[in-house]
């Protein structure tokens, strides 16, 4: 089935708009009406922005490689980048293509893609909305002849509401360092510390967070909203951005810190990079 313009499901108070056409992304999550993520405006998708969407895919890299280049077991990897004027190429290519509708009903359905850059791979997101939930899953798996890395995510845009508040917990910090790529990992210092709740604070954000338990909660008080997301164990790791001077922040799920590629550790430790995967084998995380 070819790439449709927009898709919608709905179960129930729950509603979803699909844009596969546009990074294979979500356009509006919707309950009872009132807009859960930032929805795309109609400028945007005639535009068919994938910077204007509520939430796209990250893969097969989530976030950032400094430099555009880096090694893996002796082989040099090397890409362009992607969303000028930024330097370096970031979270991957799937957000940047048209993803094939392979399966849909009115409550249910499921996007394809296939590509050869930056390395081999094949993908499918499955979306299934009940009353009060959202299931999101993503499957990665290598298409090529060696074994290759992989990082994955899911980047979703909240509204900056002025009551807006977040919870969450995390045991490591990562410092920004320029241009978006997370530097040393630290203990997480009280005032960064979001695990009993807190609003959103009032400077620029961009850091990574390790050691995700895979559970946060983002309360939007005037809307009456209160969305939980689940996460399973392979995203690890949790980047917020918030930027002030935006209607909008991000909080997303992901295998890996912005730039763990780079990391001479990168391909031993599950806190900086993710999995390595041999050709065939497939990678499932789930978001809810």
């Amino acid at each position: 089935m070819a790439a449709a313009s927009e898709l919608r499901l709905a179960a129930g108070p729950l509603s979803i708009d699909l844009a596969p056409g546009i990074g294979g992304s979500v356009g509006a999550l919707r309950w009872r009406g009132r807009n859960v993520l930032r929805p795309l405006s109609e400028a945007d998708r005639a535009a068919g922005d994938v910077l204007g969407v509520a939430a796209f895919p990250m893969l097969p890299v989530a976030n950032r490689i400094a430099g555009n280049a880096f090694r893996f077991e002796g082989r040099a990897f090397a890409v362009a980048a992607n969303n000028p004027p930024e330097r370096f190429h970031v979270h991957g290519t799937g957000w940047r293509a048209a993803w094939t509708v392979a399966e849909a009903s009115p409550t249910t359905a499921r996007f394809d893609l296939v590509q050869t850059e930056p390395w081999p791979f094949r993908a499918s997101q499955s979306f299934t909305p009940t009353a009060d939930a959202l299931d999101l899953r993503l499957t990665l798996e290598n298409a090529g002849r060696e074994r290759a890395p992989f990082g994955f995510g899911w980047h979703p845009w909240f509204p900056r509401d002025p009551d807006a508040q977040l919870r969450f917990r995390a045991s490591r910090f990562y410092l920004e360092e320029p241009e978006g790529v997370s530097g040393d990992a630290i203990s997480l210092p009280p005032e960064l510390d979001f695990s009993t709740g807190a609003q959103l604070p009032t400077g620029w954000r961009n850091n990574c967070y390790g050691g995700w338990d895979g559970h946060a909660t983002v309360t939007l008080p005037a809307r009456g909203l209160a969305l939980e997301m689940t996460a399973t164990p392979e995203l690890g790791h949790l980047q917020f951005y918030a930027d002030p001077a935006k209607p909008y922040f991000c909080l997303e799920p992901q295998s890996m810190a912005s730039g763990a590629f780079n990391r001479p550790s990168g391909w031993t430790t599950r806190t900086r990079a993710s999995a390595c995967s041999n050709p065939a084998r497939a990678s499932r995380p789930g978001c809810g």
